[in-house]
């Protein structure tokens, strides 16, 4: 009787024991739900800027440059400093003639902000550059675009149903930079939507906007803390 005693009063610890390390790992596995943490950044990236370079100093710059710089600062682009106009600050000269075609091709061109908007993340999509399409994703939705338009663009998905001007962007954007050629048929249907004038800027806006994602990712530009990335991985 006293070993059974005995046995069974061990076998109630290790019971007691196995529940207590039960409710921990249930607790643990509880406390494992909360998101993981944003990855560091690289170690060549600076800490202010957010790439690879530090930000140029504004007393460093001319007049002009002092001029985007306190632009850029105080609002005057979606991205701050922290982004394609802190790099550019690198070519003072080229910043402000890039400065005015862009504003041109963006306001100006009478493109309209839902063309706009598709050609700019039709670019970003096509060189999977995640800063940029973070950026400009919600500018898309706030120009009008539809959220199965961003969808398309997103997923690499057939435009065939989409709006036809909204198609036509898609689709040349594509042509140009995944398969570096323009078909008759496709730039027959595109200069029929735009004509010759408004088809040209169209190019220029998309290219501009590529120049941009290559100093993106050659600077290595990290999304803005706390930001969370729109483009699925490549």
């Amino acid at each position: 009787m006293r070993l059974q005693s005995g046995t069974c009063l061990a076998a109630g610890f290790l019971g007691a024991a196995l529940l207590i390390g039960g409710v921990g790992t249930a607790s643990a596995q509880a406390g494992d739900t909360a998101p993981p943490a944003a990855p560091a950044w690289p170690a060549d990236i600076d800490p202010q800027s957010g790439f690879r370079l530090p930000l140029p100093r504004r007393e460093d710059l001319d007049d002009a440059g002092k001029r985007r710089y306190d632009n850029a600062a105080n609002g005057g682009n979606i991205a701050g400093l922290q982004g394609p106009s802190g790099i550019s600050f690198y070519s003072p000269k080229t910043s402000q003639n890039l400065n005015a075609v862009s504003h041109y091709l963006r306001q100006e061109s009478g493109l309209g902000p839902r063309v706009r908007e598709i050609a700019l993340i039709v670019t970003s999509r096509s060189f999977d550059n995640q800063f940029e399409w973070t950026a400009h994703e919600p500018e898309a939705i706030k120009a009008g675009v539809p959220q199965n338009v961003i969808d398309t663009i997103k997923h690499n998905r057939p435009t065939a149903g989409l709006d036809p001007t909204d198609a036509v962007v898609i689709d040349l954007g594509r042509a140009i930079w995944k398969d570096h050629k323009v078909s008759s048929e496709l730039y027959a249907r595109a200069a029929k939507v735009f004509g010759p004038n408004k088809l040209v800027d169209l190019v220029l806006l998309m290219g501009s906007h590529a120049t941009t994602a290559a100093l993106l990712t050659t600077f290595d530009m990290q999304l803005h803390k706390g930001k969370k990335p729109l483009l699925p991985p490549p």
